[in-house]
């Protein structure tokens, strides 16, 4: 059953566009939009399983230049 989480992205000074145009690149990736607020982009992503999740953040986002930290939120319902 497929997994869909929210992922939150706090970027250095003014790489929150560029961010946000990188993964939205990324397959699995269903929206990326920089935002205003505590964290500077907002990710939907859609993985097989939570396995296959972690190793997307872990490589794909936090991987990215100018990505500082994220927090990952799995959607429940």
């Amino acid at each position: 059953m497929a997994i869909s989480a929210y992922v939150f992205i706090e970027c250095t000074a003014g790489a929150a566009r560029q961010v946000a145009k990188e993964v939205s690149q990324i397959p699995g990736v269903k929206r990326a939009n920089s935002t205003t607020g505590p964290y500077d982009v907002i990710v939907l992503v859609e993985a097989p399983d939570i396995n296959v999740l972690g190793d997307f953040i872990v490589t794909k986002i936090q991987g990215l230049s100018g990505v500082l930290r994220t927090q990952t939120n799995v959607i429940v319902d």
